[in-house]
């Protein structure tokens, strides 16, 4: 079988609901050996992309594919199995007592709550990936005693247990603290070295955490597309002004960036 040009690939989609429109004809495609950063404002669409790419927020006008499939042509079910994600919304759902190496098992099931009993064959699988991800000494540690960067470790090894070929991480860092955030996007761009690792979409609020393995970048703003492409073209400081309202600075040191944001005079003001 022809290996499909795109990994993804989204034209003019378009989800209105409640006569408001969300998501503004958005064309985007993700092609092999890419990795990407949606980034924008809140509300500009980046959960409501998310939801329609799953399944779960139908598209009222427009089409996407995966692997050259298209929604509402192919089984879903199966086509969002191609399609692993790590959110902070998975968390409330595994139990307080699963421990890490069960939680990597349940991915293998698409399962939240493994019932399913653990194979030989799952844990080895399951201990592969936990270091993998350098979490092999946590695989007998309970969900309640987990950090929330050891956390988002195990949903990313969860994820890969289902051997997706795109990987969304939605907010990762969300409520880490400095070090802890340090630490995990150091893991996620050795991650994305590996040749077993599927194309990464890093959805943010901040340019600090697009480390040097993304290649790319989508910015929305209020549900359509600002900018879209390699990063040195998609991810300017007029670009970001824009997206996020207000006079910003963009800077590039040792594969970082740094962004700086000028308030108006009378936001100042306010704060003084």
């Amino acid at each position: 079988m022809k290996t499909p040009a795109s990994i993804l690939e989204v034209s003019g989609l378009r989800v209105t609901r409640d006569r408001t429109t969300i998501l503004h004809d958005l064309d985007w495609r993700v092609r092999h050996g890419e990795h990407w950063a949606i980034l924008g404002p809140n509300g500009c669409g980046k959960t409501s992309l998310l939801k329609a790419l799953t399944g779960f927020l139908p598209p009222s006008a427009g089409e996407f594919a995966v692997l050259g499939q298209h929604y509402g042509a192919s089984d879903w079910r199966e086509l969002r199995r191609h399609l692993g994600i790590v959110s902070s919304a998975i968390h409330a759902s595994i139990p307080l007592d699963e421990t890490a190496l069960e939680t990597v098992v349940s991915g293998r099931y698409a399962q939240l709550d493994l019932w399913a009993p653990v194979t030989r064959a799952d844990a080895t699988a399951a201990r592969r990936l936990l270091r993998e991800v350098g979490a092999a000494h946590l695989a007998d540690r309970p969900w309640q005693l987990l950090s929330q960067g050891e956390r988002q470790r195990i949903l990313i090894a969860r994820a890969l247990a289902a051997r997706p070929r795109l990987l969304i991480l939605d907010e990762p860092c969300s409520g880490l603290d400095p070090v802890a955030r340090e630490t995990f996007l150091h893991f996620l761009n050795a991650l994305a070295h590996s040749p077993r690792t599927p194309t990464l979409v890093l959805v943010t609020h901040h340019v600090e955490e697009i480390v040097p393995c993304f290649t790319h970048a989508l910015v929305l703003r209020q549900g359509a597309v600002l900018a879209a492409g390699p990063l040195a073209q998609a991810l300017t400081g007029p670009v970001l002004s824009q997206a996020f309202g207000a006079p910003a600075r963009l800077r590039r040191l040792q594969g970082r960036y740094r962004l700086s944001v000028r308030l108006p005079a009378h936001t100042t003001a306010a704060c003084s």
